[in-house]
């Protein structure tokens, strides 16, 4: 008899409650990106490494997520965007630019290349927000917690997917994260971890699923094969009904994953997938490996399996599990190394290092969880572009137009003033109340700028992170990027600009907010 997932999820969610009225704080190791390197077929077709070698920012918010994508020279000079705090929907707002393509609600990156976005210090949690990979490649994401993304109800966003990746993608690395869910298609949730439209040579790794109607799929319908070579290992999916996951041809790989309590059915290889199924622990489940509601067949090779209080269904003609005795129907060969842990000790190192906030460890194949040493080139953090000035820099030609003119802003820090950006002191300073906030400076009547100057107070420097520059009279984007300096904007005629920062290294601190005509 089917149970509805909102009655399953009864009591995790009890516990959840008791944590939150008591004041519960769980905090989370800090993190590096990219540690220990992609594995699987991400590892093929040139390989993944996201943002390394590129610029690092730090954003507390989804805009500065995007400021940051839109800040770089090109859609694909590489980034690492390290996210601490909560992403949500009154955080999370279109920003335009030419080296992106986004959209508020949901974290998009589309039509892009080389990023990395990685949880640090307290953690990144993307709360209700999805994250959504379209026609992009070489993307990694790892140690943040994607929860509660709905495509029905209020808020939607992602069309109810955690992580969805369509429309030509390649060479994703998902690494050490949290996807969960509150119910299933009837509470208004869809998949965790989607594919399809010809996305391939994706690894999903160190993760934990949990809590959904649906795991996730490859491939949006019988006819719809161009997906494949995707790997899944050393990941946990708890309290899934189904899609863990459904595969729609092309090949895939699950080794020393632990599944744990699949309530329907689990993986569904169906219209042509391959799938091999290598030291898998499955416990407390049903339907574990076969097709399922279709009469499309799929096939598994399957070796070192642990099948745990696993109960199967009678065959029919729609219905086509693997057990009670799994035995392998096809012959599945991968193209890269890998390295098996026993089935047995799956559910203790699975336990000890999948999920966001377990130190990125892995296991060292052994069963033992460990902090492996980076395999691939870490990004770095070059001399900001503009360089970040020095305490008396040279300024631009002309008339500081900002001297005498007038100045408001979201918020300001105790013992700051907004009028201190505009008075020619380097000693005064604004600064926002919390991390991230906006400074503007206005006049009477119209002025032209077409050139601004940011310059960070003695002891501030390399603070400011990703910014935008706005047209305070219309609320236009006029340019973003990263670090202070001097920025050039498109000409224009105007009563008010303004400096929004909106991610930072620390303390945000604006000694002067010069304006030039050119």
């Amino acid at each position: 008899m089917r149970r509805p997932v909102a009655l399953r999820l009864h009591a995790a969610l009890a516990t959840l409650a008791v944590a939150a009225a008591t004041g519960v704080v769980l905090s989370m190791p800090q993190a590096a990106a990219a540690t220990g390197g992609p594995t699987g077929y991400a590892t093929q077709n040139g390989g993944t490494t996201g943002g390394a070698g590129g610029q690092t920012v730090r954003a507390t918010t989804g805009t500065a997520i995007h400021a940051a994508l839109c800040g770089r020279a090109s859609s694909s000079t590489p980034i690492t965007i390290e996210v601490e705090g909560t992403v949500n929907h009154a955080n999370t707002a279109k920003v335009s630019g030419t080296s992106c393509n986004t959209a508020a609600g949901v974290i998009e990156l589309k039509q892009i290349s080389n990023v990395t976005i990685v949880g640090v210090g307290a953690g990144a949690v993307f709360d209700q927000l999805g994250i959504h990979i379209r026609e992009s490649s070489n993307i990694i994401i790892q140690n943040v917690t994607v929860k509660n993304v709905k495509k029905s109800g209020s808020p939607t966003s992602n069309g109810g997917d955690a992580i969805g990746m369509e429309s030509d993608v390649r060479n994703v690395w998902v690494d050490h994260v949290t996807l969960e869910a509150s119910g299933g298609e009837s509470e208004g949730y869809d998949g965790l971890f989607d594919m399809k439209d010809n996305t391939q040579y994706v690894t999903l790794s160190y993760s934990t699923l949990r809590n959904s109607g649906r795991g996730g799929l490859v491939g949006s319908s019988e006819t719809e094969l161009s997906n494949g070579f995707i790997t899944y290992h050393h990941n946990l999916y708890e309290n899934i009904d189904s899609r863990a996951p459904l595969l729609r041809g092309g090949i895939a790989h699950m080794y020393n994953n632990h599944y744990l309590r699949i309530n329907e059915s689990g993986i569904n290889s169906r219209a042509g997938a391959r799938a091999k199924v290598d030291n898998n622990y499955f416990e407390d489940s049903k339907d574990v490996l076969g097709t399922f509601y279709t009469d499309a067949a799929g096939y598994w090779q399957v070796s070192g399996n642990v099948f745990d209080n696993v109960t199967w269904s009678a065959r029919g003609s729609e219905n086509n599990p693997a057990g009670p005795d799994p035995q392998s129907n096809t012959t599945v060969a991968v193209p890269y190394a890998f390295t098996l842990d026993p089935a047995g000790c799956v559910p203790d190192v699975v336990g000890r290092t999948a999920g966001a906030g377990k130190g990125l460890q892995v296991s060292n194949g052994s069963c033992s969880p460990q902090t492996p040493t980076p395999t691939t080139p870490q990004p770095t953090t070059p001399t900001p572009t503009p360089t970040t000035p020095t305490p008396e820099p040279t300024s631009p030609g002309g008339t500081n137009l900002s001297i005498g003119a007038g100045a408001d802003g979201t918020s300001k820090a105790d013992g700051t003033s907004y009028g201190n950006v505009r008075d020619g002191d380097l000693g005064t300073y604004w600064s926002p109340a919390g991390s991230t906030g906006s400074v503007s400076v206005k006049w009477g009547s119209a002025t032209t700028v077409s050139s601004i100057t940011i310059r960070e107070a003695a002891g501030a420097t390399g603070a400011i992170g990703a910014w935008r520059v706005l047209n305070g009279d219309t609320g236009a984007v006029l340019t973003s990027g990263n670090g202070a300096g001097s920025i050039t904007v498109p000409r224009t005629s105007l009563k008010k600009i303004t400096f929004e920062i909106v991610g930072s290294n620390g303390t945000p601190r604006v000694a002067e907010f010069e304006t030039y005509a050119g």
